[in-house]
């Protein structure tokens, strides 16, 4: 069947298809689990660890489970992904992560986050993703692309095996797959525990199984097709920057999986909003001062591009598949999210200088 389709629609339309499809899995998944990496560090940074943080670890232990489990089964070869083949940066992950983490503490979301609540009605996330966008493409290709090489550049990583954390430590794809599995009952235990409903246990899982599933779909679309086609998943920093590009630019833009993604989370959060009710207007106020969103924006765009990917693209997509650097650049995330959390406290518990 995909190869018909790759014969009948070319390799741009079907990858885009795919987006779309994992898009709205995601989208909707996102939007009722109210999925974010942010609200689970704050919630840690707090010392009070709960649901939000039990639906990042569903969804975390998920997407890993299921992806190691496709390796396993030899239903899926991830070892030319962009993760793992091709020359990574620890300086990048561990720079970018940490900046992206205070972004995003600042920004109250996440990219993935920022988009889905966009779809919702929130015109704070989407003032405050088109930003992050338009950072990233600045630090991809302009004025501080030459900053972000010099990052990135501080210490590099081999492509292939050493970026492949489970070559390092031994462990094969059976192996990752049961201890996938247990952490990810581990954690519905907890999330059991915390009296979270088997509704946004489900969505949590759902998110995870998203990730899995475009691992999944690009890698079919590259065994059928004639043409080289990247293997990849749901990330968004960058996709987020070709989506603008394609509506602004009046040069054709390739079409691509992260093309059909963007749209397809937008879709899939809206609808099912709309559809719970959820839907509504949300500006900014004194409560949410824009130059505190702009700042974490800023933060968010250039991180991202430094450290390989977003929270979910570096952080889940990329930790999923055992990349080594998407480990550590998800580490730094999470250190310096809970180190904003940590100083923004202890200076509204300072007391006032008269």
């Amino acid at each position: 069947m995909i190869e018909n389709l790759l014969i009948a629609w070319g390799e741009g339309p079907v990858l885009a298809l795919a987006g779309v499809g994992v898009g709205l899995v995601f989208g909707a998944a996102a939007e009722r689990s109210q999925f974010c990496l942010r609200a689970s560090t704050v919630e840690v940074a707090e010392g009070h660890a709960g649901p939000r943080f039990s639906i990042w670890l569903i969804a975390f232990f998920a997407a890993l489970t299921l992806t190691q489990g496709l390796i396993a089964a030899g239903a899926l070869d991830v070892t030319a992904a962009r993760q793992l083949a091709a020359t990574g940066s620890m300086s990048g992950a561990i720079i970018g992560g940490l900046m992206f983490g205070v972004g995003m503490v600042l920004a109250r979301g996440c990219a993935s986050r920022l988009l889905v609540l966009s779809a919702t009605g929130n015109l704070r996330a989407l003032i405050t993703g088109l930003v992050v966008t338009l950072v990233a493409q600045a630090a991809y290709s302009g004025a501080l692309a030459p900053l972000r090489e010099a990052v990135v550049g501080l210490w590099t990583i081999q492509g292939n095996g050493a970026r492949n954390l489970a070559s390092a430590i031994g462990l094969g794809a059976p192996a990752a797959t049961f201890l996938g599995s247990v952490a990810l009952s581990a954690a519905i235990a907890f999330a059991r525990r915390h009296a979270m409903s088997y509704a946004r246990i489900i969505g949590a899982a759902m998110v995870g199984a998203a990730v899995s599933l475009g691992w999944f779909a690009t890698y079919m679309i590259a065994q059928n097709s004639f043409e080289i086609v990247p293997i990849s998943s749901v990330t968004f920093t960058g996709p987020a920057t070709d989506t603008l590009m394609a509506l602004v630019a009046e040069r054709n833009i390739a079409l691509s999986f992260g093309i059909g993604l963007v749209p397809g989370v937008f879709l899939g959060a809206g609808a099912t909003s709309l559809w719970a009710g959820a839907w509504k207007l949300q500006r900014f106020g004194p409560d949410s001062p824009m130059e505190r969103h702009l700042i974490g924006a800023v933060l968010m765009g250039f991180g991202a591009m430094a450290a390989g990917g977003c929270a979910v693209g570096a952080g889940v997509s990329g930790g999923a598949i055992l990349s080594l650097t998407a480990w550590v650049a998800v580490a730094a995330m999470w250190a310096g999210a809970m180190a904003t959390v940590w100083i923004m406290k202890a200076g509204q518990s300072r007391p006032a200088v008269t």
